[in-house]
């Protein structure tokens, strides 16, 4: 820690600054200049041992002085303003006198400054109170060792309490060690793979529908987070949630470089999400700093790219195709594509949401995907379409949403017509505003923003296009027509 010698030395120091009385600034001979006190003063070197201590009854010249090599330092005498004898030098670049009621002691002070001058040591410089807080600060110190293990000087323990200091302000350093340990958080060592399944299992009753209720989350997106977290969890085997870095996560993410950038974007949202639970359950600090843009998980921007729908023709070939085995995808692909309705919703909506409302398809709070209510018009090309269901009751589509995709695949490859990603939707909200011109009216009907309405679907059809979209009607169906009211008749 520290050398014996170097407690030694500031131990003696302490000793004897501790008997002298410390005088700094003052003047010890008023009226004498510099040349005069040169030339009155009697020169006293220490280099050899035979140098007697003078007496103090022989007669004797002040000021004295006393060197050794290259350091010097002066013995001033008594005088009425001053009765002692004093030791006058420079240490450390500050002039230092100390008093002595003897000259005896005097020299032996006088004797020893300029050895430690000569020497190097710092020592010299201290007061006698900076000496006793050295010591005790070395005592602390030590204290602090035999307790905790750790070695600190003295140097580098004020250098940190004063730079803590510094940025407190008004705040002590004991006031802000006590605010933060009454905030700290103790983290607790848990498997990754062990807190993914406790995350998983803790979101199941989420994703259960109770008395009839939507559930809170909807059952697909809750199976894909699980089984994105599944993934991550064989990632990095044997690791513990604590131990996990911004390299890690990077890693992670450039496994998937080959899908796009939204699957990418799910996968990182769903990492946020675990995260944040996580330090919610203690088992990472506050302070992870794993959502640094450096850390992988800041999202990518995704190109919207073109919005691909259905034609009339299209949707007339499909229509017409949906008979035998695929006759209950025509309410579906109707709904779909002539009412705008989301295939989720239609999973979720009953015959009885369809007739409820004369005029309209009533899509309940519960069974939207906003969660609010809307009432969509029927046109007449919807209502003569599903004019033959006008008796049927229970759910619109009876089956699962994976067997309505199953079926409308091969529905869709039977009549040679290439897939388009939510082609149907897409296709009503680009003909609906091409025939309306106002994206309010049509992100009502659609459930949607007025902004997304306008960004992906503006000037993607023309009005003529859109009335031979909304008058595809069954063949020789002009008989079967109900016309619901005057403005879906001349939708």
């Amino acid at each position: 820690m520290f050398p014996c010698s170097w407690f030694a030395s500031v131990a003696q120091l302490a000793e004897q600054l501790t008997l002298n009385q410390l005088v700094l600034g003052s003047s010890p001979s008023r009226g004498t200049s510099i040349t005069e006190e040169n030339r009155a003063s009697g020169d006293y070197r220490t280099d050899s041992a035979q140098n007697q201590v003078e007496s103090e009854r022989g007669n004797l010249r002040f000021p004295k002085t006393v060197r050794h090599r290259k350091a010097e330092c002066r013995i001033y005498g008594k005088s009425k303003a001053y009765p002692f004898y004093r030791v006058c030098g420079y240490v450390a670049g500050k002039r230092r006198m100390t008093s002595y009621p003897s000259y005896s002691e005097a020299k032996a002070a006088a004797d020893k400054l300029v050895r430690e001058i000569a020497s190097g040591s710092q020592t010299a410089a201290l007061t006698s109170r900076q000496a006793a807080d050295a010591l005790a600060a070395l005592e602390r110190l030590q204290g602090l060792y035999q307790s905790t293990g750790r070695r600190v000087s003295i140097l580098a323990g004020i250098a940190e309490y004063c730079e803590a200091v510094a940025k407190l302000g008004e705040h002590t350093l004991g006031e802000a060690v006590e605010s933060y340990l009454s905030s700290l958080v103790k983290v607790k060592r848990q498997d990754i793979g062990k807190a993914t399944e406790e995350f998983i299992e803790a979101r199941k009753p989420l994703a259960e529908s109770k008395d009839g209720r939507r559930s809170q989350l909807s059952p697909v997106y809750a199976a894909n987070v699980a089984m994105w977290l599944r993934e991550f969890s064989k990632t990095f085997p044997g690791h513990a949630v604590c131990d996990l870095t911004k390299q890690h996560l990077q890693s992670y993410v450039g496994h998937y470089s080959k899908l796009s950038a939204k699957s990418r974007n799910d996968r990182r949202a769903t990492l946020k999400m675990f995260i944040r639970w996580a330090v919610e359950q203690d088992y990472l600090p506050a302070t992870h700093r794993l959502f640094e843009a450096s850390g992988g998980l800041k999202p990518e921007k995704v190109d919207a790219g073109e919005t691909d729908f259905y034609r009339p023709a299209e949707l007339r070939a499909m229509l017409e195709g949906a008979t035998g085995e695929f006759r209950d995808l025509l309410p579906v692909l109707a709904l779909n594509g002539l009412a705008g309705l989301r295939v989720e919703e239609i999973m979720r909506a009953t015959w009885a949401d369809v007739w409820r409302v004369p005029g309209h398809v009533e899509i309940v709070a519960r069974k939207s995907k906003t969660r609010a209510r809307r009432l969509v018009e029927v046109c007449s090309a919807l209502a003569a379409w599903l004019a033959p269901f006008k008796e049927f009751s229970g759910q619109v589509w009876k089956l699962s949403s994976d067997s309505f995709h199953e079926s409308f695949t091969r529905l869709r490859e039977s009549v040679e017509i290439p897939a388009r990603r939510n082609g149907l939707r897409h296709a009503f909200c680009t003909y609906h505003f091409a025939a309306h011109a106002n994206e309010n009216l049509t992100a009502a009907q659609a459930g949607n923003s007025p902004a997304m309405i306008h960004q992906h679907y503006k000037g993607l059809a023309t009005k003529a296009e859109a009335e031979k979209w909304f008058a595809v009607l069954p063949m020789g169906g002009a008989k079967n027509i109900i016309h619901v009211n005057a403005r879906a008749a001349s939708a």
